[in-house]
């Protein structure tokens, strides 16, 4: 093997590292967004500490990663009331009324604490029930979740 092959060799290494790296960290921030449990954070510091891959693509690959799997939570919502009835439903009547009230209460204002553990994708899902405008839903979420990424990274490498 020659040197020009060598070195080809190690570059389609490298980046078939990293296209793995970004389709993880992708796929752990879109699950995160879910209902589902996953820490995308603990994904993205691992990354950023490794410091290999570009700041700005770890950052935008994550966001991206959980607006969608925000905007999933947005179409649930939109859909299931009609499930309401169903013994399988997870929430109450009474759970839903306050989830309700509590977003008629801050509107969509609300979504910038989409990126809250344990509250955030209830909030998702509760935008999608009460019909909030997909692009403000959506303009609001990526603000909220680019903003706690980049934080996460500024603390992560002492920017701050």
């Amino acid at each position: 093997m020659g040197v020009r092959e060598s070195l080809y060799t190690h570059a389609a290494k490298r980046h078939h590292h990293h296209m793995i790296a970004y389709i993880g960290l992708f796929a752990s921030a879109l699950i995160a967004a879910t209902i589902l449990p996953m820490q995308s954070e603990a994904v993205l510091v691992g990354l950023l500490v490794d410091g290999t891959r570009p700041i700005v693509i770890l950052l935008i690959v994550a966001t991206i990663g959980n607006v969608l799997g925000s905007i999933v939570n947005w179409y649930i919502g939109r859909f299931a009331l009609r499930f309401k009835d169903r013994r399988w439903f997870p929430a109450s009547d009474t759970q839903l009324a306050r989830a309700q009230g509590w977003y008629r209460r801050y509107g969509r204002w609300s979504l910038l604490g989409s990126w809250l553990p344990v509250f955030g994708d209830p909030i998702t899902v509760v935008a999608g029930i009460l019909r909030e405008p997909f692009f403000s839903f959506l303009l609001l979420v990526t603000i909220a979740k680019g903003t706690r990424y980049l934080l996460l990274a500024a603390l992560t490498l002492a920017w701050l």
